[in-house]
């Protein structure tokens, strides 16, 4: 079983994918750098599925609403905002979060992986009054943010 968490940054096709089992999701911890590979688009509709997608199928196994809220841009240039499209052209995206689980502001930095062919990013907590609230919020918020299941009550309800 997998946790799936996505985070819908904007409608400009950027959606950061973290997967723990490849990365261990956002931190609240400015000095943690993690890993973020953007994802095929989907449906709006998928932002509130939760359930098991069967084996073979695409995005196969356990899927949960980890957190889900609102973003507001925050990057300036020449104390002026940027819009996410010409953020996301230069490779820095900043953002502040409203969500039910992670709060405040929040970096998406382009990488260059040697391990991915994938355009890869890293999402950085930064320094704000939520940082450090918790600390490792993926390993202490473990319910769904829509219905307050823990994966494996999902997965049970998904397979009666």
């Amino acid at each position: 079983m997998r946790q799936v968490i996505y985070t819908t940054i904007s409608a400009s096709k950027l959606t950061a994918y973290l997967n723990p089992g490849c990365s261990k999701g956002p931190s609240t911890d400015p000095a943690t750098k993690h890993l973020a590979v953007p994802t095929d688009d989907h449906p709006l509709e998928y932002a509130l599925f939760e359930g098991t997608i069967p084996e073979g199928e695409y995005g196969a196994g356990t899927v949960m609403v980890w957190d889900i809220g609102t973003f507001e841009n925050i990057k300036k240039s020449k104390g002026q905002l940027k819009s996410i499209e010409q953020s996301y052209k230069d490779g820095q995206i900043e953002v502040l979060l409203h969500g039910k689980k992670l709060k405040g502001g929040y970096t998406l930095i382009r990488i260059q992986s040697t391990t991915y062919k994938k355009e890869s990013w890293l999402l950085i907590k930064m320094h704000d009054q939520f940082a450090n609230i918790p600390t490792d919020p993926v390993n202490v918020e473990q319910n769904s943010a829509l219905t307050g299941r823990t994966m494996e009550q999902i997965k049970k309800d998904a397979n009666g």
